[in-house]
């Protein structure tokens, strides 16, 4: 009687994991409505015949119509080089290059376009401060402190740089309690031997909000410069580079409705202004002689060579589209839409979410990392996309370090954006509740 029992309850708890929540128990959570309002202006998955749970937006977004038309528009309309040309064509695409500039200094809050630098991802932006000032300002000894959870982009650059230059790498923990940075211990590092501080604003994998503000204030106090690495919160909340009070921003285009081979790097000023060039080549100076050349103040010191026209365009009119929704919009929704994700992974049996709760100072992002003692993730993201066309990413999401920390070598993530919608988490969690089971009959079997 009491096995049978049990089986009972545990099969319950099964269905009530798996079961979506009643109207009044989502109604808990806010306004969920706005993923099914903008679902349209996405062609990838609102078209008839795409079944697709896209559930990796972390990696790379979806492209609404609007950023598509204007790369399409660029090509038949106005094709032409940047800077320099006379004609009516070069005209256009000039301005239209450099509007697109503007947007982005104002979707940030710079305080003008001359501090946007437009790199081809965030990597690129990361290694032009690695090399363009890192190289002229970090010597024998000085510290560049990191944490443990940052992105290999994070990372590798600065080890390169330490190679070259004898500066000291120092890496802070996680508080092993909140599953989030260990603050602290973080401000425990910075002292007068740190040079750069360089932090991911929010982790791609554990999805905490780091707590910058008290970070940026410890290192103004040490004189050292601090970079941010704002790719998973630029597309995700308001972001204003002059409250924040870094030296640096990077961010990547194709995470926030844009393209791919497009991002910038956000610098103040007087900083980019006592930079090296990055690479050499036309644009990037003022008058070249045999022997010598000098160079073009910043941005355009940084971005030799023919760049990405179309795809810097097509940011601006990303930045068109967001901030016509209206950033603030965007963080609550995905704020409750991170909460009901959380809430129903968590849920799961046999399922460790990463990171902390959605009730920590700062919250957490939409997205969930997990793990299963049932199986690899890398076997229920195969099965998850065979059998129900739901895409979450696994592997190490470009932090072996991390994952090494948490004793794991791979977890699945399911990341969201403004775009998804509360059936779309449910049809995820079914569909994991189902995986789990095939994994616990096979391992039986």
């Amino acid at each position: 009687g009491g096995g049978a029992a049990a089986a009972a309850r545990a099969a319950a708890a099964a269905v009530a994991a798996s079961s979506p929540p009643s109207a009044e128990a989502l109604a808990k959570y806010g306004d969920l409505s706005l993923g099914a309002k903008l679902r349209a202006d996405f062609p990838l998955i609102s078209a008839p015949q795409q079944e697709v749970v896209y559930l990796d937006s972390a990696a790379t977004s979806q492209k609404p119509r609007q950023v598509m038309d204007v790369m399409e528009r660029y090509y038949a309309e106005y094709n032409s080089n940047v800077h320099r040309g006379v004609h009516a064509l070069a005209a256009r695409a000039t301005d239209e290059y450099e509007a697109a500039r503007g947007k982005v200094a104002t979707f940030v809050n710079a305080t003008s376009e001359r501090e946007i630098v437009w790199t081809r991802n965030a990597s690129e932006a990361i290694n032009l401060v690695a090399y363009a000032w890192g190289l002229d300002n970090l010597e024998e000894g000085d510290e560049v402190v990191l944490t443990v959870m940052e992105h290999h982009s994070n990372l590798v650059p600065w080890q390169l740089v330490a190679e070259r230059t004898g500066c000291v790498l120092r890496h802070a923990p996680l508080d092993a309690a909140t599953g989030m940075l260990d603050e602290a211990a973080m401000l425990g590092m910075i002292n007068e031997r740190t040079k750069l501080v360089s932090m991911a604003h929010v982790s791609n994998t554990l999805g905490c909000v780091n707590p910058v503000e008290s970070v940026i204030a410890a290192a103004r106090g040490v004189g050292a410069k601090v970079l941010l690495d704002a790719c998973q919160s630029v597309p995700h909340m308001p972001v204003d580079v002059q409250a924040l009070g870094a030296d640096w921003i990077v961010a990547s285009g194709h995470k926030m409705c844009g393209p791919t081979g497009i991002g910038f790097l956000w610098g103040r000023m007087d900083v980019l202004e006592t930079m090296s060039p990055f690479m050499g080549g036309g644009e990037m100076i003022q008058d070249v002689y045999l022997s010598h050349s000098t160079y073009a103040e910043p941005p355009l010191r940084f971005e030799a060579g023919t760049p990405a026209i179309c795809e810097a365009i097509a940011l601006g009119a990303a930045c068109d589209y967001l901030s016509e929704i209206g950033m603030e919009k965007v963080h609550e929704y995905e704020v409750a839409l991170g909460r009901y994700l959380y809430d129903r992974v968590s849920a799961v049996e046999g399922v460790t979410v990463l990171g902390p709760t959605p009730d920590v100072p700062g919250g957490r992002a939409a997205l969930a990392s997990f793990t299963s003692d049932v199986a690899h993730a890398t076997d229920i993201s195969t099965i998850l996309d065979q059998t129900a066309s739901v895409a979450v990413r696994s592997g190490h999401h470009c932090t072996q370090p991390l994952h090494r920390e948490l004793g794991i070598n791979a977890s699945a993530r399911a990341s969201l954006y403004i775009y998804n919608t509360p059936e779309e988490v449910d049809t995820f969690v079914g569909a994991l509740e189902e995986t789990l089971q095939f994994f616990r009959d096979v391992n039986s079997a």
